[in-house]
């Protein structure tokens, strides 16, 4: 597909254009534009600062990512504020200052310093700009010279809730993960189901554990004539999709979401909730159905005592090779399904690969949301802890700086 281009005519059109261009309307946000002459090369939002000490702070971090992006020569900065023009002036003044000058100080061009406040706009670069700034109306949401390039619903926090699960489906779901257990307690005389499941992960935080092993259940379905507890026959074949789990990884990837039935969202949930077999799929839909191949093999050989190897290992810190961005959207929709239909106590783990994904994907704000909800279940929880030391440190995946 080729990329759509719209030329903005003047600083108000390019205002306009941002909240299309990014998908949302940022809000109490700071947007950076780089540019490579006169062509922009995406976008980058942060939050704004809540004090004046992180003014400086925040503007350096800011310009250093933008120098790791090897064709940027410019800038444009945008403040979106809830604060007004009335009385003290363009809000956020002392942020774009300070981004203009870590700019000049790394070799960067400054296009434009822009704030979008309540109450009007204005630009820090233009001397004719009015003390208590332009009129909003200059933004223009339908302008049609923007053409197909549709207009955002909701800021940048909007898309991050999970789809509704009606509750009749979800106990479904629960059903089936208790069907599932009763199934691997059988089979293999405790709920692992895998040899890959006996170990923590490699890629694991210190003190993420596999959860509790439920004891097999006795006297509930038993066939009165052999005493032997009886199993649904779907329990068992989601089970035994378990001997292959880069199979039922990437089977997930090739339907709807919505079409996983409750085994099916069982059985992911089951292996999301275990570090071992999460950091499986992890590298699988980071990557494909051979490197998941590669990542079962090697946990099991880690568990044996050989070294993992680095190439899978870097990938959950963000490096190698970049991954399909709509590989990585796919199998966010499915964790996102897994999560809401799962019981709450087993949300934790699919939660935090829907945090990991999200940022892998650069959407940072997201994956806060779902990093933190998981750990309202789960506090001390491995993978949504990373994540938000990644987000804290201002540390993004190094594929999303290329093109």
């Amino acid at each position: 597909m080729s990329p759509t281009i719209v030329k903005a005519a003047d600083a108000a059109q390019f205002l306009s254009l941002i909240p299309r261009m990014m998908g949302f309307q940022p809000v109490r946000s700071l947007v950076v534009i780089p540019f490579r002459a006169t062509r922009s090369l995406g976008a980058m939002r942060f939050d704004l600062p809540s004090d004046e000490e992180s003014v400086e702070r925040i503007a350096s971090t800011v310009i250093g990512m933008v120098c790791r992006l090897p064709e940027a020569d410019a800038i444009a900065g945008i403040a979106y504020t809830d604060e007004r023009f009335a009385g003290e002036g363009m809000p956020h003044r002392a942020l774009l200052d300070a981004l203009a000058s870590s700019a000049d100080a790394c070799g960067i061009a400054v296009s434009d310093l822009l704030c979008v406040a309540a109450d009007a706009w204005g630009s820090a670069l233009d001397p004719a700009s009015p003390p208590g700034g332009r009129t909003l109306d200059d933004l223009e949401r339908d302008d049609p010279r923007f053409g197909d390039v549709p207009a955002p619903e909701g800021d940048q926090a909007s898309g991050a809730g999970l789809p509704d699960c009606p509750a009749e489906q979800c106990d479904q779901v629960a059903r089936a993960l208790d069907d599932l257990r009763r199934a691997l307690a059988v089979l293999g005389g405790s709920d692992a189901g895998t040899a890959a499941d006996t170990a923590p992960a490699p890629l694991s935080a210190p003190g993420e554990d596999l959860g509790p092993v439920p004891a097999p259940v006795t006297g509930e379905d038993e066939d009165p004539a052999s005493g032997v507890e009886r199993i649904d026959p779907r329990a068992l074949a989601a089970a035994s999709r378990l001997d292959d789990l880069p199979a039922l990884f990437e089977d997930a990837l090739r339907h709807e979401p919505e079409a996983l039935d409750a085994y099916e969202l069982a059985a992911l949930g089951w292996c999301l909730a275990r570090p071992s077999l999460r950091d499986i799929a992890l590298v699988q839909w980071s990557g494909n159905l051979s490197q998941g191949d590669e990542a079962l093999t090697a946990q099991l050989r880690w568990e044996a005592g050989d070294e993992y190897p680095p190439h899978l290992a870097m990938r959950m810190w963000g490096e190698g090779d970049a991954p399909s961005p709509a590989r990585l959207s796919g199998a966010l929709q499915v964790t996102r399904r897994v999560a809401a239909s799962v019981p709450r106590e087993a949300q934790p783990g699919a939660l935090a690969m829907c945090a990991w994904l999200a940022w892998a994907l650069g959407r940072s704000t997201h994956a806060v949301e779902y990093a933190n909800a998981a750990c309202d279940i789960d506090p001390d929880h491995g993978l949504s802890q990373i994540v938000l030391s990644f987000v804290s440190a201002a540390h993004l995946p190094d594929w999303v700086f290329r093109r």
